[in-house]
């Protein structure tokens, strides 16, 4: 059974929902039972100096991954490492986008692993591939998953 920490910081407020059971579920479709994974729910002055620290751009972003299993694998290989999501952000996106703010970070959570096992979208032909990944775990949730709604 994987393991998914959940924490946010003070006066992040998430939408309803067993956040750690929908990463848990994500792991299980991609394979990683064992997998161990920190979610953190932040908000836009948490996650921009994060963005500018670690890929250049000092603006807030929705979703950052920072994976364990980058580079020569030392240690425990079932850690896979730590997403950070920004609900701020994701609450601009679920309004301009014209869904709820769970389906939002749903879909974020789900990117998030994603990237965490080394799926990109740097190059046309890499996003095409963690795009059908992406639509195909979320319409594995959509068909098996009640624990959280994307309203």
């Amino acid at each position: 059974m994987p393991t998914v920490d959940v924490d946010m910081t003070e006066g992040v407020t998430l939408p309803p929902g067993d956040w750690s059971a929908l990463a848990g579920r994500v792991l299980e479709y991609l394979d990683k039972p064992q997998g161990e994974v920190s979610l953190l729910f932040c908000d836009d002055d948490v996650i921009q100096p994060l963005n500018r620290d670690w890929r250049g751009k000092d603006k807030p972003t929705d979703v950052l991954s920072f994976s364990q299993q980058e580079g020569e694998l030392i240690g425990d290989p079932n850690l896979l490492g730590d997403i950070i999501i920004s609900i701020a952000t994701a609450q601009r996106q679920a309004d301009e986008r014209g869904h709820s703010l769970a389906h939002e970070v749903r879909v974020l959570v789900v990117h998030g692993l994603c990237h965490l096992l080394g799926y990109d979208h740097e190059e046309d032909d890499e996003a095409e591939v963690m795009e059908a990944l992406e639509r195909s775990l979320l319409g594995k949730l959509d068909e098996h998953d009640v624990s959280v709604h994307p309203g």
